[in-house]
């Protein structure tokens, strides 16, 4: 056995040292991470109605797409748009929704949102359904988040929340289409 010598010491530390440095520069200037921030769930109005899903990603150090949403304890995850067109608002399906590098996704009410149905009763009485977020980096990075379950809002005064997205006519395309109230003709 050798004695111990401070010169391969030094060098062993030199060696870890640098090791350890260019660990810590991997993640130097890239900001924050790609993250599910926050978000929730409104129940349908009755049993038969899907929930909605509202949330927000806020965006890592490069642009990314998510491509998916799932539950394990939800019978469907859709991704969807309302727009407007012609006076009349519709609802598409979305394959995909862009994530701008350092920017957000915003999932809101009239805007992008999830259609989810028949969630797991069980879920609903914890008030929160275990989702994961899809992503097109890092082979399809997946982000866990439990989304928070609210019950279905009566209140239709405010922001729309109460929206039934049952009632909106579907075409067999997967798109629907709800008109929109006319004013009272005096």
């Amino acid at each position: 056995m050798k004695p111990f010598t401070p010169r391969l010491f030094a060098c062993t530390a030199l060696a870890a040292t640098a090791l350890g440095l260019a660990a810590c520069g991997e993640n130097l200037g890239k900001g924050q991470p790609l993250n599910v921030v926050s978000g929730h769930i409104v129940m349908g109005a009755t049993p038969d109605r899907p929930a909605v899903g509202y949330f927000r990603v806020q965006g890592g150090p490069v642009p990314v797409e998510l491509v998916a949403v799932t539950a394990d304890l939800a019978q469907r995850v859709e991704m969807h748009e309302s727009v407007k067109e012609n006076g009349v608002m519709t609802m598409k399906p979305l394959d995909r929704a862009a994530v701008p590098a350092k920017g957000e996704l915003v999932f809101k009410q009239g805007g992008k949102h999830l259609m989810i149905w028949n969630i797991n009763p069980a879920a609903v009485r914890a008030g929160k359904l275990p989702m994961a977020f899809v992503f097109t980096n890092n082979n399809n990075e997946r982000i866990l988040f439990d989304m928070p379950i609210k019950q279905a809002s009566t209140d239709t005064s405010g922001d729309g929340a109460a929206m039934d997205h049952g009632a909106m006519e579907h075409d067999g395309t997967g798109d629907a289409a709800v008109k929109t109230a006319e004013p009272a003709k005096k």
